[in-house]
């Protein structure tokens, strides 16, 4: 792996990281609904992304044309990216409104693995056994951390886990088919969102009864999903897996569930379990193993090679 590819999933995997804080977050906006909550964070991503066009150099031509710059894209780049950013999460209400939430969130939280396995059919991407092992060990984390050992799907939630199995294909796909077109700056997201965000609030008014943040501390926690998890951690992602090594990516986003639970138990919203505890040893061991080539040029890197054949002199 090579310097700047590494530094791209370290890059990608600050995205994760940064999810793990939505659990937290979004328990701090009160009885804001869900696609309100989408519009509002999504407005703030878009901002973030306006912020790029005014903090470029002067170089890069005038404001109207580096805006213009960011929304001239190709038709199917814009149904990739607002399908990915929007679908996600509309399908993702949507399991929650026809399934238990337990299961629906096991099921959507299938597209790590998926981003694995769908990266086979990435040029020059191979998937060796560390890679799927790893991640279906961060499945079975996952699985035990969400479920608690107690999981009882049933045919008359068979709609909720239709939605959730299009999420998890929406993420990954959006994930795996954005290696397809890197030569895309990783700062259109922002055009994606504005757009999202437009979608998210017809959605709002369309299904859900208006409830805005109540009090300067669920404002806050607003400002703070749309500056992170719902908003820098969408470019930070999109970086990584244009330019990062995808399947490490996917094994280690199991990791954000796992950190989402251990910040609710600092804060105290959340109890320690023996759950836990084998979930992390699934999940970091998993995301060690398919990080296993990283590690490895992490500690070559720098040895300068032997003369003449291996193992001579």
């Amino acid at each position: 792996m090579g310097h700047g590819q590494g530094r791209a999933t370290v890059i990608g995997s600050i995205a994760i990281v940064i999810w793990a804080t939505l659990a937290l977050l979004t328990a701090q906006t009160g009885q804001v609904p869900p696609f309100l909550l989408v519009g509002l964070s999504f407005t703030l991503a878009f901002a973030i992304g306006f912020g790029f066009c005014l903090s470029e150099p002067s170089g890069g031509g005038s404001l109207t044309a580096r805006v213009l710059s960011q929304i001239r894209l190709p038709f199917p780049v814009w149904v990739l990216g607002v399908g990915g950013l929007f679908g996600y999460h509309f399908f993702y209400f949507a399991a929650l409104r026809n399934a238990p939430p337990v299961e629906a969130s096991l099921i959507a939280y299938l597209w790590p693995l998926l981003i694995v396995l769908f990266s086979t059919f990435l040029p020059g991407e191979r998937l060796r056994w560390w890679h799927v092992i790893g991640t279906v060990a961060g499945l079975f984390g996952t699985a035990v951390l969400v479920t608690g050992g107690d999981i009882s799907f049933k045919t008359e939630f068979a709609l909720g886990y239709a939605a959730a199995v299009v999420c998890a294909l929406t993420w990954s796909g959006y994930s795996v088919l954005s290696r397809t077109v890197r030569h895309i700056p990783s700062t259109a997201v922002g055009a994606f969102c504005g757009v999202t965000a437009v979608l998210s609030f017809a959605a709002h008014f369309a299904f859900e009864t208006t409830v805005w943040p109540d009090g300067a501390g669920e404002w806050l926690a607003v400002l703070g999903l749309g500056l992170g998890p719902v908003g820098a951690a969408f470019y930070l992602w999109d970086h990584g897996v244009k330019q990062g090594d995808i399947r490490v990516l996917g094994a280690a986003s199991y990791g954000a569930p796992l950190l989402s639970t251990i910040l609710l138990i600092a804060v105290g919203l959340a109890e320690a379990t023996w759950q836990v505890g084998l979930a992390s040893l699934l999940i970091t061991g998993g995301a060690l193993l398919a990080a296993r080539d990283l590690l490895r040029s992490g500690r070559t890197e720098g040895i300068p090679p032997r003369d003449g054949p291996a193992g001579a002199g």
